[in-house]
C-alpha cells in the first residue's frame, strides 16, 4: 500500500457536501486538518478552512482526483433515494479502488438499515444484519465489502453508524423539515408512525465530532461503531421539548402509513415506504461502546434542540 503525507499535513478529504459532510468538514478545519470538501459542483457556502473541489466520485477517475495525497478519506455521500440501490454500490468500487491505490484511510458514514426490524430490540455493534428491504440489504453488502477489504489488507476501513439525523442544517429527516418550520410558524408539522414510541436521533454535531475521531484515530479501524447518540426518548417528548422552545402547541398531523407531506414527494414516500418500520416499533441506539472507547458524551438532546430552534429561525428568515 503506498505511503501516504504525514496526517498533519495530507488533507482530510470529506466526499460529500451534505448536512453531514458540510458539518464534518467544519469540524475537522476546528481540529486543525486541511481539509478538502468535494461534491460534483465543488460550490457553496464558504467553510472556514475548508477547499472546495468539484469531482464524480461515481467514477474511480474523479474519486482518484478527489482523494489525491489525502491522509483519511471519509465517505458522506449520498443520492436521491430513489437511486441509491444503483448509484451507491457504484461510487462505493470507486471510492474503495481509489483509496486501495493510494493508501488512504476510508472512514464511511452508515446507517442502521443493515439491522432492519429488531423487534424494537436495543441496536448494539453486536446486533445482527437481517435486513429484507432492498436498501437494508444493499447497505448491508456494501457494509460487508468495506469489512472483506479490510481484513484482506486492501484498505483500512472504519464504519460509523447514525441515527437519524437531526440538528442545524438537517432538512431531509423525519425531525427535519417536516418539523421545525411548522413548529415555529404554527403551521402542520408530521409526525412518522407512532410518536410514543422510543425513537433515537443522532445530532448532527455527534455525526461530524465521532466521525472525526474516527478518522484522527487508527485503532478504531476495522469495525462497525454507532456514533454518540444521545439516549432515546419518544416522538411525542421530543415535539414538547419543541414546543417549550417555540411557545406554542404543535399541530402534528400523524402519517400513519407513508404519503407525501412538506419536503418527502410522493416519489420519496413511495421508496421509503418499505422501511417506515422504523416508525412503527422502536428504534434504540447504544453508542456506549464508542463513548467508553473514545471517552466521549453525546450532546445533549436538549442542546441539539436549542441549536437546531435557532438555526431554522434564520433559514426561514432568510426565505
Amino acid at each position: 500500500m503506498p505511503a501516504v503525507p504525514p496526517q498533519s499535513q495530507a488533507p482530510h478529504t470529506v466526499l460529500g457536501s451534505g448536512p453531514a459532510g458540510t458539518a464534518l468538514a467544519g469540524e475537522l478545519a476546528r481540529r486543525g486538518h486541511p481539509v478538502r470538501l468535494v461534491d460534483r459542483r465543488g460550490e457553496g457556502p464558504a467553510v472556514e478552512g475548508v477547499e472546495r473541489f468539484a469531482a464524480d466520485v461515481g467514477t474511480v477517475e474523479g474519486a482518484r482526483a478527489a482523494i489525491a495525497d489525502a491522509a483519511v478519506v471519509y465517505h458522506c455521500v449520498n443520492v436521491a433515494y430513489h437511486l441509491q440501490v444503483e448509484v451507491m454500490p457504484r461510487v462505493q468500487e470507486a471510492v474503495l479502488a481509489a483509496v486501495e491505490e493510494t493508501g488512504a484511510r476510508l472512514v464511511v458514514l452508515d446507517t442502521l438499515y443493515p439491522y432492519g426490524e429488531t423487534g424494537g430490540a436495543v441496536m448494539t455493534e453486536d446486533s445482527p444484519w437481517q435486513a429484507t428491504s432492498r436498501k437494508g440489504r444493499m447497505r448491508a453488502e456494501l457494509d460487508e465489502r468495506y469489512l472483506a477489504a479490510h481484513r484482506a489488507g486492501r484498505a483500512r476501513v472504519v464504519l460509523g453508524r447514525s441515527a437519524d439525523f437531526v440538528g442545524p442544517g438537517v432538512l431531509n429527516s423525519s425531525l427535519g423539515a417536516a418539523v421545525f418550520p411548522g413548529a415555529l410558524t404554527g403551521t402542520e408539522v408530521v409526525g412518522f408512525g407512532d410518536i410514543d414510541l422510543p425513537h433515537s436521533y443522532t445530532g448532527i454535531a455527534d455525526v461530524a465530532a465521532g466521525l472525526a475521531t474516527l478518522g484522527e484515530c487508527p485503532e478504531g479501524d476495522g469495525r462497525v461503531w454507532h456514533l454518540p447518540t444521545a439516549a432515546a426518548v419518544t416522538t411525542r417528548e421530543i415535539h414538547t421539548m419543541i414546543e417549550k422552545r417555540v411557545g406554542r402547541p404543535l399541530n402534528v398531523v400523524l402519517l400513519a402509513r407513508p404519503r407525501a407531506f412538506g419536503p418527502f414527494d410522493e416519489r420519496f414516500m413511495a421508496e421509503y415506504e418499505e422501511m417506515f418500520y422504523q416508525h412503527t416499533e422502536p428504534q434504540i441506539v447504544d453508542s456506549g461502546a464508542f463513548e467508553r472507547f473514545f471517552a466521549v458524551a453525546p450532546t445533549p438532546l436538549a442542546d441539539t434542540l436549542d441549536a437546531t430552534v435557532t438555526w431554522y429561525e434564520a433559514w426561514l428568515a432568510d426565505r
